[in-house]
């Protein structure tokens, strides 16, 4: 229990198939591995935040 299986991964599958279509899958595809890479990114500190990176611009000003 806990574990996904294969016929679980295809039925995911086909039922986003049929919610976006084949013709938005690959940029959703690209949205999601894009997501996926800067939550981890900021997990492990690498990102920057851009809303602290404007404050210190504007206090240097």
């Amino acid at each position: 229990m806990g574990r996904i299986g294969p016929t679980e991964l295809i039925l995911i599958l086909v039922v986003v198939l049929l919610i976006f279509g084949p013709a938005k899958l690959p940029a959703l595809a690209k949205s999601i591995g894009k997501s996926v890479t800067e939550f981890k990114d900021g997990l492990k500190g690498k990102g920057t935040d851009k809303e602290e990176t404007s404050s210190t611009t504007e206090k240097q000003n």
